[in-house]
């Protein structure tokens, strides 16, 4: 093994020479020579050279063609090319197609939509003009009765004013009448207590004389 890995490592160092066919129309160029002549250098006999030059050369055979098996070649590649082109072409014109359809339907789905927007908000601004109107007016109904509210409670409240400015004015008549009263009540007691009062002196001075006509009189009777 060593020594086919020198051989091998040693050939990348010579000229190619000569070349031998593989299958098809593939040329392989190899120096052939040059490798029995390295191997008999290296201690192999002619027949054993050639045998294992011949030996590489059906391997070599062998792996090309495993490797062109899978490639193709340019004729065929540009037909491949062409009809991946004509492909692509087609489903282009398709995709054209397709779009210009997907356009179209969504062009019309756009204007039904914007029908439908339009329609929603002409609703709304319907809607929100008559809770306008209702508001407005409920408002202005509403500020009526406060304003009607508002007279009766003033008419009241001047109502219950006057009623106690009068019941003021009787309270003070009453209370003017009630005083004439009880300045004259007590000028009718300061009357009659000054006629008591000379009564009393009256009797106490008839009482006073009287007891003394009887003590005079005693006195008189006892001399």
């Amino acid at each position: 093994v060593m020594v086919l890995i020198s051989v091998a490592s040693s050939l990348q160092t010579h000229s190619v020479k000569g070349k031998f066919s593989l299958s098809g129309s593939r040329k392989l160029f190899f120096d052939t020579h040059a490798l029995v002549c390295l191997l008999e250098e290296n201690g192999f006999t002619t027949q054993q050279s050639e045998i294992i030059v011949s030996a590489l050369v059906k391997i070599m055979n062998t792996n090309m063609d495993v490797i062109y098996k899978d490639m193709v070649t340019k004729v065929q590649q540009e037909i491949t090319l062409q009809q991946i082109m004509s492909h692509i072409g087609g489903v282009k014109k398709d995709m054209i197609i397709l779009e210009k359809s997907e356009f179209s339907a969504l062009r019309a789905e756009n204007e039904k939509i914007k029908l439908e927007l339009y329609l929603l908000k002409k609703q709304v601004m319907d809607e929100v003009t008559k809770v306008r109107a209702d508001n407005k007016l409920g408002f202005n109904l509403e500020k009526s009765r406060v304003k009607e509210l508002y007279s009766i409670n003033e008419k009241k409240l001047l109502e219950i004013r006057t009623e106690i400015v009068a019941m003021h004015a009787q309270q003070d008549r009453a209370l003017t009448q009630t005083d004439r009263k009880i300045d004259t009540e007590v000028a009718g007691l300061k009357t009659m207590l000054e006629s008591h009062k000379l009564d009393n002196i009256k009797y106490l001075a008839g009482s006073v004389f009287t007891c003394l006509t009887v003590a005079l009189g005693f006195y008189r009777l006892w001399i």
